[in-house]
């Protein structure tokens, strides 16, 4: 296939996100530079079940892919022909909702005649810290906190990241939504645990951190455990004081491990990536342990840490940088890891 590239200096990206319940679409110049950021999401379409349905996020997603895209090129002022570059969600995620940004990105790629580029969703997540501080320095620690998603990251360089520690269990983010579902706070669970906690007491009840002195792994299945056995046998405990002391336990072990990563690889900052990354506390210790220790805080704009399609952009654009786009063969991947160097 034949490209046609925009023989300017600026490289304009339209990036597509769909990889689960949120139908996004961004153009990003250079990288940094957010021109339109849209987001369809599909809260109130799965909230009566508790949690995401994968055949109504794919129906859903057929139907907003396409009216997402053309509200993001009409805000940042761009016709087809300006778009330089195709980029898209490709894995990890649903299959069915990430087949749909796929299909439609190669789509648009082929009738522009620009490149396509299939990009990693946790990948992009790790880049989202660059489209508000793009000069940050490496080597970094990110924390990549979400529903699906809890690690510990050393992000050295451009498309250089080596494991330092993940979840043995559950992730946080599925913590908070198991533990908001218990105390009848509906779902989303984090936003609505963090909306609570700030109604009650976080030293009220002592819940421990899990694995606090354990290496840099976590496990959060304990602590969902405990309160819910707390609640059993307090059928009277403030609702807030509950949610307030397990958000502090969780970010209690979050930022210890954080800080202990950063310590260890001699990071010159730590940063936040996922949906939990907006939690308003996680923030505020993240930003005190950075403080206090000489860190540089990268903490995304909280629209940056939920799903969104900018930081798939971003992403795209430090890529093109280093060796071009994808083959149209490229497929959705469901299960796509990110390539972990080893040491």
């Amino acid at each position: 296939m034949e490209y046609h590239m925009n023989t300017s200096e600026d490289m304009t990206i339209l990036g597509i996100e769909t990889s689960c319940d949120e139908t996004a679409a961004a153009i990003v110049v250079n990288g940094t530079d957010v021109r339109a950021n849209v987001v369809s999401s599909q809260v109130d379409l799965h909230a009566r079940y508790g949690g995401v349905v994968p055949e109504i996020a794919g129906r859903a997603h057929e139907s907003l892919i396409t009216p997402v895209v053309a509200e993001a090129m009409v805000k940042a002022g761009v016709a087809d022909n300006e778009v330089d570059v195709v980029a898209v969600t490709h894995g990890p995620g649903l299959i069915g909702s990430l087949l749909v940004g796929v299909a439609a990105a190669k789509a648009m790629a082929l009738v522009w005649g620009v490149p396509f580029i299939g990009i990693n969703h946790h990948e992009a997540h790790l880049y989202a810290s660059f489209l508000d501080q793009p000069d940050i320095e490496f080597p970094l620690v990110v924390m990549l906190v979400s529903g699906g998603h809890t690690m510990l990251i050393e992000f050295r360089n451009h498309g250089e990241y080596r494991l330092l520690g993940a979840t043995l269990d559950d992730a946080a983010g599925e913590a908070f939504d198991k533990v908001a579902r218990y105390l009848g706070l509906g779902y989303p669970g984090g936003p609505a645990i963090d909306k609570i906690s700030s109604q009650g007491d976080s030293e009220a009840i002592k819940f421990t951190p899990p694995m606090f002195h354990d290496g840099l792994d976590f496990s959060f299945s304990g602590l969902k455990t405990a309160v819910i056995n707390y609640v059993r046998k307090n059928s009277d405990a403030d609702t807030a004081d509950v949610a307030a002391s397990f958000q502090k336990a969780v970010v209690d072990v979050l930022t210890h491990k954080a800080l202990k990563a950063a310590k260890e690889v001699g990071a010159k900052g730590i940063c936040l990536a996922g949906g939990v990354a907006a939690n308003t506390l996680l923030r505020q210790r993240t930003s005190e342990i950075c403080n206090e220790n000489g860190f540089v805080a990268c903490l995304p704009s909280r629209a940056m840490c939920t799903d969104n399609a900018a930081m798939v952009a971003a992403t795209a654009w430090w890529k093109m940088q280093n060796g071009g786009g994808s083959p149209l063969d490229l497929g959705a991947d469901p299960n796509l890891r990110l390539p972990f160097i080893q040491n």
